[in-house]
């Protein structure tokens, strides 16, 4: 038997070729594959080093062709890592905090923060019930509402109920899963939660801030608590610092003219006042 099947070997040559043939095409895509992820790699760190890149630049030093790097721009972007612009990409700073614990975060453009927050806490006066998210600039503004105030604050920030134990606000929770670098509460059951209550104003942040595609976020499982939030508000303020206006990143939450109040830390551009202008947008600056 063992000699049959050796003969049928040797008089069989096509059969071991197309076998040959297979083995190299596979081994040829994975290292096509790979190829591929290594030039995302190297885009997407000129794009955060230089800030800004063009479409020929990156083409020479990837050795791909134009057309190629027009598709990997395309993928990052779909990302929130960076934004297309004509001609190349610009990086987007949100990409960086990502994933990036709470405490962290926080430190970023604090000076910023921290002026949003005393802009916001003139905003909140009069209000009796306020849902806010768990973002840094969001906490900072809740830190500064006046002691005097009667108010109950919906939230799914644990780093609130941190910093407002000795208040004499009533806190209540969303529930739901412990994120711990968020320092937030998600998932299902927040949401769900969350439907149980009608609010005056939500306190939001975000990722990125454009005029044609609206407040964005990175995170998709915090993007929905937001949603939830937005949903049960009356009205919605945005805060956001300077370094998020014309920024993009993968998750839409709402469009720009649901919002009611955007708070900024400076002036910015005479588009973004002309626009806030023409669709009722109180821009606090």
């Amino acid at each position: 038997m063992f000699s049959q099947d050796k003969s049928l070997a040797k008089t069989n040559p096509k059969g071991i070729l197309l076998e040959k043939q297979k083995i190299n095409t596979v081994s040829g895509e994975r290292e096509e594959s790979m190829a591929g992820k290594e030039r995302l790699m190297v885009i997407r760190q000129t794009v955060q080093t230089e800030k800004k890149v063009t479409v020929s630049d990156l083409s020479r030093i990837c050795r791909v062709t134009e057309e190629t790097i027009r598709r990997d721009l395309d993928k990052l972007e779909t990302e929130g890592i960076l934004t297309r612009i004509h001609g190349g990409a610009i990086w987007n700073e949100g990409a960086q905090k990502e994933g990036i614990h709470f405490h962290r975060r926080l430190s970023r453009h604090l000076r910023e923060k921290q002026e949003i927050a005393r802009k916001t806490a003139r905003l909140l006066e009069g209000k009796s019930t306020i849902i806010a998210d768990s973002s840094t600039t969001v906490a900072e503004a809740l830190k500064i509402i006046p002691e005097y105030q009667d108010i109950t604050i919906v939230t799914n920030s644990t780093e609130v109920f941190q910093e407002l134990q000795q208040s004499s606000f009533n806190i209540v929770s969303t529930g739901g899963e412990f994120n711990k670098k968020a320092l937030s509460l998600q998932g299902q059951l927040a949401k769900s939660n969350i439907t149980k209550y009608n609010v005056d104003l939500a306190l939001i942040s975000c990722k990125g801030l454009s005029i044609e595609k609206g407040v964005l976020d990175s995170n998709e499982s915090e993007a929905e608590i937001k949603k939830a939030m937005l949903a049960q508000a009356e009205k919605v303020a945005l805060l956001a610092d300077h370094s998020k206006f014309g920024q993009s990143a993968f998750v839409k939450l709402i469009d720009l003219d649901r919002v009611n109040y955007l708070i900024t830390d400076s002036t910015p551009s005479e588009e973004w006042i002309d626009y806030c202008s023409a669709h009722g947008i109180e821009l606090i600056c």
